[in-house]
Order: C-alpha cells, then sequence, then structure tokens
C-alpha cells in the first residue's frame, strides 16, 4: 500500500473520534452547551445510552472469535504491572501530596470513551464487542486501583473493599456487560422491536460522550502546564502503550487483537480521574492539566502508532 494510502487510511481511523472531541470544544466555546448541559449529557450516557451499547454488542458476538480471553487477561496484567511502575516511579519524582493524582491520571485511560470508540471506527462490531469486555475489566481493576493510590494519599477516601465492591456492582457500564454476557451464554434473544429501540439509544453513545470529553476539557489547563503533568501524560499515551506493544509481542498478539490492545492502552487520561481526584481533596489543578495534555498528545501519539504498526504489517 503507498504511504499516503496509508496515511489516510490511518486518519480516517483517528480523526473522525478526535473531530467530535475539539467539536465539543468548540461547542462550549461558543455557549451552545454549558456545563450543565455536559453534566446532564455525561449522566445519561454513563447511566443508560453506554451500557445499552456494551450490552448489545456483546449480546450480538460470535463468542469463538470477539472474546478473546487471553488478550483480555494480558490487558489487565499489563495495566495493573504500569501502575506498579507508574507508582514506584513517583516516589522519585512527585511531592507526597501529589503522588495520588500523579499515579492515578498516568495509568487510568478514558478506555470506556476514547478507547472504545477509536475500537469501533477501525474494527467496526469486532472492535466493539471485543472493546467491551476490555472495558468492563479495566473499569472494575481501575476503581480499585485508583481508590488504593489515592487512599495512601489523602485521608478523605473511603477505600474500604466494601464500598469499593459496591462502586463496581452498582456501575450501569459493568451491569451492561453482565447483562449481555449472561443472556449471550443463556442463549436468550430479545424482540426485535426491543433491539432496535435498544440501537436507536445506543447509537447516541460514542457521539455525545465525546463531546461531553471536548467540553469537560479545559483549555486554562494547557496555559498553566507544568513539567509533571507533561511527565504523567508521556506515560499515559506513549509509555504504557509502547512497553505494552513491546511486551505484547512474543506472546503472539497481531492483527486486530494488538490494535486494540495499542488503542486501549494509548487512550488518554479519564476524565473520572479528575472527579476521584477532588473527592480525594487531592490537587484538581494538576489533575486536569493531565487530562487536557494527554488528550491532545494522544492525537499525534495514536496516530503514529497506528500509522506504524499498520506499516510493520502488525495490525
Amino acid at each position: 500500500m503507498p504511504m499516503t494510502h496509508l496515511l489516510l487510511d490511518t486518519l480516517n481511523v483517528s480523526l473522525p473520534v478526535f473531530t467530535m472531541v475539539f467539536m465539543g470544544i468548540l461547542l462550549k466555546r461558543l455557549g451552545w452547551i454549558d456545563q450543565a448541559f455536559i453534566n446532564t449529557a455525561s449522566s445519561l450516557v454513563f447511566k443508560v445510552t453506554m451500557p445499552a451499547l456494551l450490552f448489545l454488542s456483546i449480546l450480538r458476538a460470535e463468542p469463538g472469535e470477539d472474546f478473546q480471553l487471553g488478550l483480555v487477561v494480558y490487558y489487565l496484567i499489563i495495566s495493573a504491572l504500569m501502575f506498579v511502575l507508574i507508582w514506584a516511579w513517583s516516589l522519585y519524582r512527585c511531592p507526597r501530596q501529589q503522588r495520588g493524582v500523579y499515579v492515578q491520571a498516568a495509568f487510568r485511560g478514558n478506555c470506556g470513551i476514547m478507547g472504545l470508540a477509536l475500537a469501533t471506527s477501525m474494527y467496526g462490531e469486532l472492535g466493539l464487542s471485543l472493546g467491551g469486555v476490555m472495558a468492563g475489566g479495566i473499569i472494575m481493576l481501575n476503581l480499585v486501583l485508583s481508590a488504593i493510590v489515592l487512599a495512601v494519599y489523602s485521608p478523605l477516601v473511603n477505600s474500604h473493599p466494601g464500598a469499593i465492591l459496591k462502586d463496581v456492582a452498582t456501575n450501569p457500564l459493568i451491569i451492561g456487560i453482565a447483562g449481555g454476557l449472561l443472556l449471550g451464554w443463556l442463549d436468550i434473544g430479545l424482540p426485535g422491536w426491543l433491539m432496535t429501540s435498544g440501537d436507536y439509544l445506543a447509537s447516541m453513545s460514542l457521539p455525545l460522550a465525546l463531546i461531553c470529553v471536548g467540553g469537560s476539557l479545559s483549555l486554562a489547563a494547557i496555559k498553566q502546564g507544568s513539567l509533571l503533568a507533561l511527565d504523567a501524560s508521556l506515560w499515559k499515551v506513549v509509555i504504557m502503550p509502547l512497553l505494552g506493544v513491546l511486551l505484547a509481542l512474543p506472546l503472539g498478539f497481531r492483527g486486530p487483537e494488538l490494535g486494540i490492545l495499542f488503542l486501549f492502552l494509548g487512550s488518554p487520561t479519564a476524565a473520572v480521574a479528575f472527579v476521584m481526584a477532588r473527592a480525594a481533596g487531592a490537587n484538581t489543578d494538576l489533575t486536569s492539566n493531565i487530562i487536557m495534555q494527554s488528550t491532545l498528545l494522544s492525537l499525534v501519539t495514536l496516530t503514529l502508532g497506528i500509522f506504524v504498526l499498520t506499516l510493520l504489517g502488525l495490525i
């Protein structure tokens, strides 16, 4: 494939997703959407439309093709190892009061929205169904690991195992994924009219979620940029996907599996990191800065990564 065609194909994956993010920034700047809309829409996505999207995609998935257990397990293991590595680095790099924020923001990617949107853009239904399973696993892992690291450096966080378990059990995304897996395992179908209505609902998820991501970004955070925020952002969008892919190659991951893994590991910092930092009484300015920087950097790193991996014939 000519280099220019390959580059255009790569941009066709990343630009539609990031265009929606920048649309959110523009709409917020124009005053056509405000923080109240973003809060309401984000809640709707989290509680209703995204669970519906994950539920239907998993219900329709072909178990043999779409549920690569080895990939899911590897993704969770490498994410946990990166969490430990970043925490160890923070002992050298960060003042104690900023370590919880730094570690959480440096490892916690926006997989449920950005990663899933990019995987769907690149691989269609396979990216959506396999990405949905991976998103469900990483959501649970992130809740536990974030609660632990924030609790160590903040007296305000409730890190009791019962509280974490309740958060996981009542998470709408987890419920949607579990429901799809259960009905698929039991081979229970839904009426056509209900599936169609569900599709209408689910189709709003990714566009609305990406607009909310853009609207939530603070341009002022870039102006207040710090080397610490840049350091955490580079961990998130450069070091994590690079190490994750390099370690995955000897294990035989190739094609869509490797592509989806790269997109999930390279997703920018999740906006929910800000919410948890605020609840912990931690440095929310640093968190906002990392979210903004990692999102802008990921436009380049994800596009470049897809291009290189495709050029090498690995995905």
